[in-house]
């Protein structure tokens, strides 16, 4: 029997790595591309539309589908009878594995994971250490699922002990109603039934990375109450009328997986976790015969598709001359392109503007009447003026709405998902506006990107404040400067009746 080396986990882990950043699965492509081509909604099918040419784009180019390239999330099962050749905890072997993989020269991933979570928050710099779990079971291989889990849909993780009596299908469907847009749907969400605290959680995340079935599912028939439940769990999910990022439509979720496990008499603990539109997963044994060879997906499951011919009748907007009449024209839902100048700045940066602030300093920039684009990109290769730089969720800059909007002059805020009602009121009482950029679409919305350059902060690296310049950059309008959401109207237009 050949002995499994920690070379060959290295190598593996962090290969699996850089290949999920610009792979979708094979089957996520393949379910997205059916809902995009069934979404009767606009703004969803465009936003479905841009996630899907990005996807391609990411795997041509071989960068990240998201600029939040995530936590890393490794499950392993080793087999009892395995040779193993580590002189190391198999902690330390991943953690290599993972700072090869987010330093890799070639394709550098953003480093999200920071130390001392309840005090300085320093960024680690490197992504380690990885999220590891680990189970023995019979064989005499080893096997691992390698995931990437960024933090907007892993925010959304939920937890519940319910009766024993209660409908694991209420509560499921009453929760993703709260949850918002900021796990970045359509996506799929994990379920973990019965067992534990831990063990549900466990299995919640593990069961996202089973392949997505839900069509041959429903084509079949269920032969299990676990299946029974996922196909009740999909149809009235995506009656809520949520849809793609929230803007409305009649996909919210892909599928839903589940799995159970034996439970105490007197509980029923149910976790659940989304995965986003940037899902990413991969699967691979190893049997001491070398590295793991992982098959990319064909250029061929991807739709024959370009978004910008949804755009043609977009507004074009010229950021460098905008006026807040030009504001007050917009409606929500509304489809933008944006040409000209923007800041940067997420929730570092936001602190640290609302602390000079306080101290009485003056600030390194003049925000009024400019448009803030909530990102904090990967760093840029090759030829490009930055990585890509999708957006991040604004709800964690809501907090900070009134001091930018009313003390400061921001004049439009870019990210994603919905924002509070009293962000909206300010909106409203300031005549500015929100404006959606797709999650999920990061490679793609930074080609838009033409220039980039640190203006502050730059000690906070990828929080730091750039000054970007763009053209044609795709966004919709979310709320108008009357303090009207698409987050509310949308989903309330494509709502279904309850069954």
């Amino acid at each position: 029997m050949s002995v499994i080396t920690e070379d060959h986990v290295i190598d593996s882990v962090a290969d699996a790595l850089q290949f999920i950043s610009y792979y979708h699965p094979r089957d996520f492509i393949q379910a997205m591309t059916r809902a995009w081509r069934h979404e009767k909604s606009p703004a969803a099918k465009n936003a479905m539309a841009q996630i899907l040419v990005n996807s391609r784009m990411s795997a041509t180019g071989h960068r990240p589908i998201c600029q939040d390239t995530g936590v890393a999330n490794v499950f392993v099962r080793i087999g009892v009878r395995a040779r193993l050749g580590w002189d190391r905890p198999l902690q330390a072997i991943v953690d290599d594995a993972v700072r090869r993989a987010y330093r890799n020269d070639t394709n550098p991933l953003r480093a999200s994971v920071v130390a001392d979570p309840f005090g300085r928050r320093r960024n680690t710099r490197d992504n380690a250490p990885a999220m590891l779990t680990v189970e023995m079971v019979a064989g005499d291989s080893v096997t691992f699922d390698v995931s990437a889990k960024g933090g907007g849909s892993e925010n959304k993780t939920k937890f519940a002990v319910l009766n024993p009596s209660a409908s694991v299908a209420d509560w499921v469907v009453n929760t993703v109603e709260t949850l918002g847009a900021g796990w970045c749907p359509p996506g799929i969400l994990g379920l973990g039934i019965g067992g534990s605290v831990d063990k549900a959680m466990t299995m919640a995340k593990q069961v996202l990375n089973e392949p997505i079935d839900a069509t041959e599912l429903r084509a079949r028939g269920p032969a299990t109450p676990e299946e029974e439940l996922r196909l009740k769990l999909i149809d009235r999910i995506n009656g809520l009328g949520i849809g793609a990022q929230g803007l409305g439509g009649q996909t919210t979720v892909l599928d839903v997986k589940i799995r159970s496990f034996p439970t105490h008499a007197a509980s029923l603990p149910v976790a659940m976790v989304p995965n986003c539109a940037a899902t990413r997963h991969v699967h691979f044994t190893l049997d001491g015969s070398g590295p793991a060879q992982l098959q990319p997906p064909q250029l061929a499951d991807w739709p024959e598709l370009d978004f910008r011919d949804a755009w043609q009748d977009a507004r074009r907007v010229n950021l460098d001359t905008l006026t807040r009449d030009d504001i007050a024209r917009w409606q929500p839902g509304e489809s933008l392109l944006l040409s000209g100048h923007l800041l940067t700045g997420r929730d570092a940066a936001h602190r640290r503007i609302r602390d000079m602030l306080a101290a009485d300093q003056p600030l390194p920039v003049d925000f009024r009447d400019r448009a803030i684009y909530y990102v904090g990109p990967v760093d840029p290769v090759g030829t490009e003026v930055v990585g890509p730089a999708g957006p991040t969720t604004s709800t964690r800059m809501d907090g900070y709405s009134d001091m930018m909007l009313e003390r400061l002059g921001v004049a439009v805020m870019i990210g994603k998902a919905e924002r509070g009602a009293q962000t909206v009121a300010s909106i409203a009482q300031n005549g500015a506006a929100y404006l959606v950029a797709v999650g999920g679409a990061a490679y793609l919305v930074s080609q838009a990107i033409k220039a980039a350059r640190v203006v502050a902060f730059d000690d906070l690296g990828m929080e730091a404040i750039h000054e970007f310049v763009v053209q044609d950059m795709p966004v919709t309008v979310g709320v108008d400067a009357r303090g009207n959401s698409v987050h509310v109207s949308g989903p309330k237009a494509w709502r279904m009746p309850a069954a």
